[in-house]
């Protein structure tokens, strides 16, 4: 998967991570392993509040959900944050089945043409 960012962001393309993990949790970590910086990482969030402590300004996380990036919670969740439609998406899970019907473009698709591209031409195993 790292070729495939690769591979799009080389190509001019925004890459992003949508998970149906916490994304706090995501966000420290993605730039280094994947490429993709902590603002292009969506996830499941929690309710927070702004408040003064001390003085002092902060977001306070309360214990409550506020999105589960899951299902068609990940189309929603795009839509939200990143405001438009994918060109297209790539998944793992069941959880990803509305993102993947949300692309433009069916990720077997996409999935063939970059392999090729990516592999030199190698074919892919399905």
């Amino acid at each position: 998967m790292l070729e495939v960012l690769a591979y799009f962001r080389a190509n001019g393309f925004k890459t992003y991570i949508v998970s149906g993990g916490e994304q706090e949790f995501m966000r420290p970590w993605t730039q280094k392993i994947y490429g993709v910086p902590q603002e292009q990482v969506i996830g499941t969030t929690l309710k927070t509040k702004f408040e003064a402590q001390n003085g002092l300004p902060v977001l306070e996380r309360l214990p409550q959900i506020d999105s589960i990036d899951d299902g068609p919670g990940k189309p929603e969740n795009i839509g939200k944050f990143i405001g438009k439609r994918p060109i297209a998406s790539f998944g793992n899970s069941d959880g990803d089945q509305q993102m993947l019907e949300w692309a433009h473009l069916p990720a077997n698709t996409v999935t063939s043409r970059v392999v090729r591209e990516v592999m030199g031409g190698v074919q892919a195993n399905r």
